[in-house]
């Protein structure tokens, strides 16, 4: 369990704190708008209502005390560039700012946040390469080569083990897991058989994931 600060109670940090919930993460959440903040308490530890540009407002959190501060203001970004700014000179360990246009994620690095989450770029990302093939169900990118992919198995795959497929050596294709009735399975072997019911899990790069696909 860790303890979280976060900053800004519009729909994105709404989200947030949902799951942060769900998690079982402590969260106080802060935002100057008190229906905001008064929806937000059902899923946070504690919340206040308050200026996070302000020094004097921040310091009275005990700002090192917590273990990342999210920052999710959407509606004003000089109030994200301040308050990313000064959670910083506060001591916090780990600020995590949220970005709109490409050019405020640029800005916020600047200022001292240690990583920056973009929703719609990564939301687009996600949606077009979801819509390129019946076969992708989710997808996640961890760096700019490779991504993890939950696929529904192709019908020419379907009653073929691992080994018979032989995704590695002709594409670079791991395969990671199965999904079976909702949970992952990670003990996939060389004699692991596919079905049609179970999508499983792939690790690859997005061009190669694109030419075993046919995409």
């Amino acid at each position: 369990m860790k303890s979280i600060l976060l900053i800004g109670l519009g729909r994105f940090g709404q989200h947030v704190a949902r799951k942060l919930n769900d998690l079982g993460h402590e969260v106080m959440a802060v935002d100057s708008d008190e229906e905001r903040v008064d929806g937000a308490l059902p899923y946070v530890t504690n919340a206040q209502i308050g200026d996070s540009t302000s020094e004097e407002f921040l310091s009275s959190l005990d700002v090192p005390s917590f273990d990342a501060c999210i920052v999710a203001i959407g509606d004003r970004f000089q109030n994200s560039l301040e308050t990313t700014d000064l959670l910083k000179e506060l001591g916090a360990r780990k600020v995590i700012a949220r970005a709109s246009r490409g050019v405020q994620e640029k800005f916020l690095l600047r200022c001292g946040a240690d990583e920056v989450v973009y929703p719609e770029k990564q939301l687009a990302a996600w949606t077009a390469i979801r819509c390129t093939s019946d076969h992708i169900l989710d997808y996640i990118e961890l760096d700019d080569d490779f991504s993890l992919f939950e696929l529904s198995v192709p019908e020419d795959w379907q009653g073929k083990t691992v080994l018979q497929l032989d995704l590695r050596k002709r594409y670079g294709i791991n395969i990671l897991g199965i999904r079976r009735n909702g949970k992952l399975d990670m003990s996939i072997g060389p004699n692991t058989m596919l079905d049609g019911v179970s999508p499983i899990l792939i690790l690859g790069r997005q061009k190669d994931v694109n030419k075993c696909l046919k995409i």
